[in-house]
């Protein structure tokens, strides 16, 4: 029993490390649209191409704001950290409760 709670814990600090990471690159995503980037730069191509498969659905189904202001790297940071909050600590709190 106790291997399989530090299984769950490991697998909760992993799934804690891949979302914060794909925060940071939702962010730097953000930033990137607020000048005019090459966009033939392989950091670029590569932020773009890891970003648009989850930001495309959700921008289709948010109206724009204002100036065409792009909401959705919001809702999936809000989606992240609803991730984070939920599945995460209940990973995390299982595993300390097999002890």
């Amino acid at each position: 029993m106790f291997l399989l709670s530090n299984l769950l814990l490991a697998l909760a600090r992993l799934v804690n490390l891949v979302l914060v990471a794909y925060m940071w690159i939702i962010i730097a995503r953000a930033v990137l649209s607020w000048v005019n980037p090459d966009p033939y730069n392989p950091i670029v191509r590569l932020l773009y191409r890891v970003t648009e498969p989850v930001l495309r659905p959700i921008r289709h189904r948010l109206p724009t704001v204002g100036m065409g202001l792009d909401l959705s790297p919001i809702v999936v940071l809000l989606g992240i950290y609803f991730l984070q909050w939920f599945l995460v600590d209940s990973l995390r709190d299982l595993a300390l409760g097999m002890r």
